[in-house]
């Protein structure tokens, strides 16, 4: 900093002097702009972790909010061998029991048999009716149209409704399997030359493999009769697949793991903001140990405000503990899952009024609408939220903030550096002033201590 030479005639006016007067001068001026810096950087960062964890919280609701929390479905099935059941949202909660006496199969074929894959169907052109059930298929052959090739042609021309393989049974022995593709009666299959040409194998040589039958099952007793084993319109909303003959019991109940895994989820999202927002706003007089938002109204409201609608929400449906949801001391929440199956037990639909809002049951059996708890606490997340209005303009009252301090800072420093390079001039010049005094003082102490050694 300087001019190095500053002092050296005075030994007085320094540059060390200089530094430690700007010191000075930086610790009044420049020194409190910074701290006030520090302190609304920290806010800033402390509000982006808050507004990110609020954000988790708010989101978390959202789902508890939407359609398919209490509405989603699981089955259970005693003989998993017999059956597999699946059930869609809001289907009928019900038990019932099937015994399965008959599963429904497929119409199986076989021609007669052929040498060869490349054996010739027949000694001219022409074509065949292959008729599988209600369609009508014509397949045109040529006379060098092989197994193998009318295989392809049944494939191509008949393929949605009938499978073609070739087997070989034996050396010598290879056959063409037609398989329909549907199951259940009225798929059987047949073929009719339009011709004479085509090989007896696939004519009068045909035989059945498997005949084509419905499923036969009672449903809680009641005759049913399907063409597949898969059935989708005897109970709405709810996917029965028959895998074997037998009888076995089925449970269609509501997701109770899918409702606790989603509010589990809300209670620690709104755990983390709430312990962010206990520790930013701690109260101390140790400065160490204060948090950054001690004395900020806004986010010590927020989070007032957050904690106290715990205790109101649900209106006349009672308290969130009561459905399971417990309030310590500290303010953080914890699932009871065996209180909210207990109340699942006792009224499902009362818990959905409760939680989401609807027509909730009392004791003495008035009814009450609910604009439901999770619905209450989603209004309130969502006014601090991400895009809230009262968050986004605490966000920009920091940057205001910091902007104008920066400013402060910058002029603060400019002010200095403008000072101390009048200052750094002027201390060079009084030093010259003093160099030149001393240099004339020590000429004349000089010349007196020669004209006193003269004299003596």
């Amino acid at each position: 900093m300087g001019i190095s030479s500053l002092g050296v005639g005075s030994s007085i006016l320094t540059q060390d002097v200089l530094d430690q007067l700007r010191a000075a001068d930086e610790a009044k001026f420049v020194a409190p702009v910074e701290s006030r810096i520090s302190d609304e950087n920290a806010k800033s960062t402390a509000f982006e972790q808050v507004d990110a964890l609020m954000e988790n919280a708010y989101e978390s609701l959202k789902s508890l909010t939407e359609y398919g929390v209490f509405e989603a479905r699981t089955t259970s099935v005693d003989d998993e061998d017999l059956v597999s059941v699946s059930a869609s949202e809001n289907s009928d909660i019900q038990d019932f029991t099937l015994e399965i006496s008959k599963l429904a199969t497929k119409e199986i074929e076989q021609s007669g048999s052929f040498t060869s894959r490349t054996d010739n169907i027949s000694t001219g052109s022409g074509s065949m009716e292959l008729k599988v059930g209600d369609e009508t298929y014509t397949i045109d052959y040529e006379a060098d149209t092989t197994l193998e090739g009318l295989k392809e042609l049944i494939e191509k021309e008949a393929g949605e409704s009938v499978g073609a393989t070739i087997v070989q049974v034996g050396d010598g022995d290879f056959r063409l399997l037609f398989s329909a593709e549907n199951t259940g009666t009225n798929q059987d299959i047949s073929i009719t030359d339009n011709g004479t040409t085509l090989n007896t194998a696939l004519t009068s040589g045909m035989t059945n493999v498997q005949t084509a039958v419905d499923a036969e099952f009672k449903f809680n007793g009641l005759d049913i009769t399907r063409s597949t084993n898969t059935i989708d319109d005897l109970l709405d909303g709810v996917s029965i697949t028959l895998k074997d003959v037998g009888t076995t019991d089925v449970s269609v109940k509501q997701d109770r793991d899918h409702i606790a895994e989603r509010i589990t989820n809300f209670v620690d999202k709104y755990n983390s903001a709430m312990y962010q927002l206990n520790e930013d706003t701690k109260s101390s007089e140790n400065a160490d140990e204060r948090g950054v938002f001690s004395s900020d109204s806004t986010i010590k409201n927020m989070k007032s405000t957050l904690q106290n609608i715990l205790f109101t929400v649900g209106g006349d449906g009672g308290r969130l503990q009561e459905f399971g949801i417990e309030i310590d001391d500290d303010g953080r929440l914890e699932l009871d899952s065996t209180v909210l199956n207990e109340q699942l037990d006792k009224n499902p639909e009362n818990v959905h009024s409760y939680f989401i809002g609807g027509t909730f049951t009392k004791e003495d059996g008035s009814t009450v609408e609910l604009e439901g708890a999770f619905t209450e606490l989603e209004d309130s997340f969502a006014r601090y939220s991400k895009g809230s209005a009262i968050l986004d303009k605490y966000n920009e009252s920091i940057e205001t903030r910091l902007d104008s301090l920066n400013e402060q800072k910058e002029s603060a420093v400019e002010r200095l550096n403008s000072s101390y390079a009048i200052m750094q001039k002027r201390f060079a010049a009084y030093d010259s002033i003093i160099s030149r005094y001393n240099t004339a003082s020590n000429m004349f102490t000089q010349m007196i201590d020669a004209e006193i050694a003269a004299n003596n």
